[in-house]
């Protein structure tokens, strides 16, 4: 073997380690703990979507995980609360990277609640309609309508409502 063709096998090499390393091993914080890890895996067994997620509220109450396809392979930590026919999530109105991203792929997406994951498509909620979904999820956070979630952000009214549902 030439030694052209061993430098560019160990090139290739520390480039496929270095994709990897990152993936699984470089999590983003954000203004509120892990927002996000890289991943290729998000987990649990995948399971079909309850017609109604409303009893998952009283069994997890933690944040789930969401991960689209593409690249970054990204595992995102969500707030959220369970309705009649899917998931309310909601995101401050800043631009943020994960609602962004929703938007730019078609809201095609892995839910993890607890061990089970499920296909869904994420809906953006616009105008009055997203304020009974965020009223739900307000309550779920131990707020109202007209506080913020934390010191600096904005009120809850004022922030971005998607609404998974079982994808077909």
């Amino acid at each position: 073997m030439s030694n052209s063709r061993k430098i560019g096998f160990g090139i290739g090499a520390v480039v496929v380690v270095g994709i990897l390393a990152w993936m699984f091993t470089a999590p983003y914080l954000s203004n509120e703990g892990l927002g996000r890890t890289p991943g290729i895996i998000i987990g649990g067994a995948l399971t079909e979507p309850p017609a109604d997620f409303t009893p998952l509220n009283d069994q997890y109450s933690g944040p789930l995980m969401m991960k689209q396809a593409g690249f970054p392979p990204l595992v995102i930590y969500l707030s959220w609360v369970g309705a009649p026919g899917g998931v309310i999530t909601a995101t401050r109105p800043d631009g943020g990277y994960w609602a962004q991203r929703v938007r730019d792929r078609g809201g095609d997406g892995l839910l993890r609640i607890g061990d089970q994951t499920y296909e869904m498509t994420a809906t953006e909620v616009l105008g009055s309609e997203r304020l009974p979904m965020m009223a739900q999820w307000a309550a779920k956070a131990g707020r109202t309508l007209d506080e913020p979630l934390y010191p600096g952000s904005e009120l809850l009214r004022d922030w971005e409502v998607f609404f998974w549902t079982p994808r077909s």
